[in-house]
């Protein structure tokens, strides 16, 4: 019943169109019982009484009948589905504004695919249900509950006997929903799979092509489209099961009125009108009958999809103290003390613990490094200070103050970071710098790519900052695509600098230029860089050698060296021709 409730909560926006639908719709179910009653007094009595102006007038009734049901059923059509589509992207809405404040952690288990499969693909039959799940139940409804009536004035016994098999479809519609159900959601489960696989595949092209493997990719994607085919095959045999006795019940009952309505009339029990009003009120009542019969599938596709929106939207957001406060007049302190972290797919297995009570102080203003063989959770620990994940233990302070008592917002945005894998959203180079302050004005974009020594090279491109740059940045070199989040992050203009590998992936040359605009991006500012590139963090005022067993050592470059310990062992290696 909850899940009803909350469904029926999304009209509650759009009630004025949703009741003026339903009034249209009730207009409709209303005008379709005149037509049996006057062709029983047609038959019975204009006709053969040769009353030319009644059989006119009537006739004229009925017309204006119709003009006026064309009209209500063009409002319904329309209308209602717009109800529908209205409520589809209310859920969209809701469902996207979950997922922003979802944990990383939610987007480590869960594949890109499976989430747009639900935010898109399961919600595309809510249109239908909502527009035709209330009307059709309330024409059918109305209909139903009015041929009931008018049959009980024509014959009494006549419709005891067709009314008693209702039960016997209700009964079995029931037992066979279950069925219906399970087999619809493993069919919306499979087709996740494939929007997995498929955005996977196709984001992955270039790797597929270049170890070419793509009779390996196309086998996968076989294996998962066999599968929803399988799973579909399965809801089709329980539809194929549902319909065809349903459908039979249906039959049934009008041969029971022929032969049952036949024999009242032998007997003389109904008249030739009363008889032939008999038969139009209960292909009338048949009709109803059989809508509710066919929106069933509509029904399971409808619920199945809003089964798992709600999956989703049950899904617990980043935890926030209510008495959070704002990060203000940053200086970019950053203490880490008897800090411990593990992942949430790996908290019952204690001797998987990335981090493990690690304490450090870094001033602010200072340049930190962070180095170390790989494994050691350098990356892990700059994604706790902006609470990208939760500590398992300990505390990170910034300028004294708890993180945790901090609100997120104000928090991220006083952190900039840049790391190895730069993203860039489909868009202009524009769109993307500005990303770093959505209201910053045009001379700030140019400046802050002048900054990041992207400018001059946009310049040369024939539409300059409205340069449409592909999706994730396809069109750009790695050098481009990391100078443009370098210009992102001066544009924001963050207290506290964070640069993951910012430079790993670069060659030689380009990593010199980018040098220089991150030595200009640190300038001021607290900033922590974690770099396999030794050569990258020499001027750095601090380096700590971090590995799976905390801190080794940590000291400037000369004192490191001096030390002939860990760092002078990677440096040695690293510069070893």
């Amino acid at each position: 019943m909850s899940k009803i409730r909350h469904f029926i909560q999304y009209y509650k926006p759009h009630r004025r169109l949703f009741c003026a639908d339903m009034i249209c719709a009730f207009i409709v179910a209303i005008a379709d019982l005149f037509y049996p009653m006057i062709a029983k007094n047609m038959i019975n009595d204009y006709v053969p009484n040769r009353q030319l102006r009644l059989l006119l007038i009537w006739g004229g009734v009925l017309l204006v009948i119709y003009l006026l049901k064309a009209g209500l059923n063009w409002f319904i059509q329309y209308y209602g589905h717009i109800v529908g589509v209205r409520m589809q992207a209310d859920m969209r809405r809701d469902v996207f504004k979950r997922l922003q404040k979802l944990p990383f952690s939610f987007f480590d288990e869960h594949k890109t695919g499976s989430i747009m499969s639900r935010v898109v693909n399961d919600l595309m039959d809510i249109t239908e249900l909502a527009h035709h799940g209330p009307e059709d139940l309330f024409i059918s409804t109305i209909s139903l509950v009015g041929c009931f009536i008018i049959l009980c004035t024509i014959n009494i016994p006549l419709t005891l006997i067709i009314f008693a098999f209702i039960p016997l479809m209700i009964w079995f519609s029931v037992y066979v929903r279950k069925e219906m159900n399970a087999a619809f959601l493993r069919t919306r489960q499979e087709m996740a799979e494939i929007n997995a696989n498929l955005e996977n595949s196709i984001s992955g092209i270039r790797v597929s092509r270049s170890y070419v493997s793509g009779a390996h990719e196309a086998e996968k994607f076989r294996g998962y489209n066999d599968r929803f085919q399988k799973a579909r095959g399965e809801s089709y045999r329980v539809m194929a099961k549902f319909f065809s006795t349903t459908g039979f019940f249906t039959d049934f009952m009008y041969l029971v009125v022929l032969v049952a309505g036949g024999l009242f009339f032998f007997y003389g029990k109904i008249d030739t009108g009363s008889f032939t009003a008999y038969l139009l009120y209960v292909n009338m009542f048949l009709n109803p009958v059989r809508k509710l019969i066919n929106i069933f599938e509509q029904l399971q596709n409808g619920m199945t999809g809003f089964e798992r929106f709600e999956e989703l939207m049950a899904q617990e957001e980043e935890p926030e103290d209510p008495n959070a406060k704002e990060l203000e007049n940053v200086k970019g302190a950053i203490d880490f003390d008897h800090v411990s972290f593990q992942y949430e797919s790996s908290k019952e297995d204690k001797e998987r613990m990335v981090i493990r009570d690690l304490s450090m102080h870094i001033e602010p203003g200072r340049t930190v490094a962070l180095v170390g063989p790989s494994g050691g959770g350098k990356t892990t620990l700059c994604h706790l200070i902006p609470r990208f994940y939760e500590v398992t233990s300990g505390q990170i302070r910034i300028d004294g103050q708890d993180i945790t008592t901090l609100t997120r917002d104000s928090l991220r945005r006083n952190i900039g970071m840049v790391a190895q894998d730069v993203f860039l959203f489909t868009g202009t180079i524009r769109e993307n710098i500005a990303y770093g302050n959505l209201d910053a004005s045009d001379e700030e974009i140019i400046e802050a790519a002048k900054k990041a020594n992207i400018h001059d090279y946009i310049l040369t491109l024939p539409d300059g900052y409205d340069t449409y740059v592909g999706e994730r940045g396809v069109k750009l070199s790695g050098g481009q695509k990391q100078r443009i989040s370098i210009a992102r992050v001066f544009l924001k203009n963050p207290s506290i600098l964070i640069l993951d590998e910012a430079t790993s992936a670069l060659d030689n040359a380009t990593e010199m230029l980018i040098q220089q605009s991150l030595e200009k991006l640190a300038e001021g500012r607290t900033s922590i860089i974690v770099a396999h590139r030794l050569s990258t963090i020499k001027n750095a005022d601090e380096i700590i050698v971090i590995t799976d067993e905390g801190i080794k050592e940590r000291g400037s470059h000369e004192e490191l060296l001096a030390k002939n310990g860990v760092y002078a062992g990677l440096y040695r290696y690293q510069f070893r021709e």
